[in-house]
């Protein structure tokens, strides 16, 4: 049950065709993906992904240097690799690369200990639930043509979701912020949550002005609508707003958290585990908006966020992006709007070793 060795690897991954068609300057989604092996044979993976290559190989170096640090520690000692993670890094942090790639070797010890142990991650952890309501945010970017954002949209609903969410904020009025999701709410139906995220674009006088225009249009949901360092103005948002105000995925470690969930600056607490610093992080957080009677909700990576919010009480949405799909050979399931937790051990997913191949950077 000892970690033996560790092992990152940079893999560089096609989007969508419906991504690049929509006019976005993104060709590739980029993996620092982590392998960590124990002296029983069991291998862990864990990730993060990016949509720029910026830094990426730079990352994948942190990360294999503080995986040295692991050699040695029993898979089950989580909260010791995460110290001996953040000493060895504590003068580039908080926050930044350091942390992101701590939370690739966080989630493959995670992994590796579900294996070891014979559990699916949801169970290792609690398991409040064994799935999540889910929305569909792939494909639905403020660049495209009305009539393709229709499309996307349709066939979302198509495959079986019954909430999805568009970007806004790329320069329009309120009002035509607010047409956008009119043209999508005729496309769709009475029935489909529409959400939105504002990316940040605002300012707060324009993000109050948008979220009262998107609210008339109907939406369930405002993410992101200012800065996510702007606490007050984001919680004046919240509190004047009726509509749910999400924020929390640009936010590294707890501290962040703790400040905005006492300004009660969220309705609903987004926590990206990337940014978090792995699972364990991640599940302080979790505890931390449940305290504040706050609701959590996953930023992408589905993979994992679908087994951290099935195992905590407070969970709200888990966003499906798959961006990691062409690295996979299993597929999450998508059952009455909900995702459900995979009941392998560990995160029940399997890497196809031929992709991996295919798409590994030299």
């Amino acid at each position: 049950m000892r970690i033996e060795s560790v092992s990152v690897q940079v893999l560089e991954t096609p989007v969508s065709l419906e991504y690049t068609a929509a006019g976005n300057d993104v060709s590739s989604n980029w993996h620092v993906l982590a392998r960590l092996r124990t002296d029983d044979g069991i291998e862990g993976i864990g990730w993060v992904v990016a949509n720029r290559g910026g830094l990426v190989r730079a990352m994948a170096s942190a990360a294999a240097e503080l995986g040295d640090l692991l050699v040695g520690l029993n898979v089950l000692d989580h909260e010791a690799a995460c110290q001996r993670m953040s000493r060895a890094s504590s003068w580039v942090g908080p926050g930044g690369m350091a942390t992101m790639a701590m939370s690739a070797l966080d989630i493959a010890q995670w992994d590796a200990a579900g294996k070891t142990l014979g559990v699916p991650l949801f169970r290792l952890l609690g398991a409040a639930s064994d799935r999540v309501p889910a929305y569909a945010s792939d494909g639905l970017w403020y660049s495209m043509p009305i009539e393709d954002l229709q499309n996307s949209a349709r066939a979302h609903v198509d495959a079986g979701y019954d909430k999805i969410k568009l970007r806004l904020g790329a320069g329009g009025s309120p009002g035509a912020e607010a047409d956008r999701v009119r043209a999508v709410r005729d496309a769709v139906g009475p029935d489909v949550g529409i959400m939105v995220d504002g990316t940040e674009s605002w300012d707060e006088a324009q993000a109050s002005a948008t979220g009262r225009a998107l609210q008339e249009a109907g939406i369930i949901w405002l993410e992101d609508p200012v800065d996510h360092q702007r606490i007050d103005g984001l919680a004046r948002l919240a509190t004047s707003l009726d509509v749910t105000v999400a924020a929390g995925e640009r936010l590294y470690g707890l501290d962040p958290f703790r400040r905005t969930l006492e300004s009660r600056a969220v309705d609903v607490a987004i926590i990206d585990v990337a940014r978090a610093g792995g699972i364990t992080p991640w599940m302080k957080i979790a505890a931390l908006a449940e305290s504040h009677g706050v609701p959590v909700a996953g930023h992408v990576v589905p993979e994992v966020h679908t087994h951290l919010l099935a195992a905590i009480p407070n969970s709200s949405l888990v966003e499906f992006m798959p961006r990691s799909e062409p690295i996979f050979t299993t597929r999450l399931t998508l059952e009455n709007g909900c995702l459900l937790a995979p009941t392998g051990p560990g995160l029940g997913v399997e890497l196809d070793e031929g992709a991996c191949l295919r798409y590994l950077v030299q």
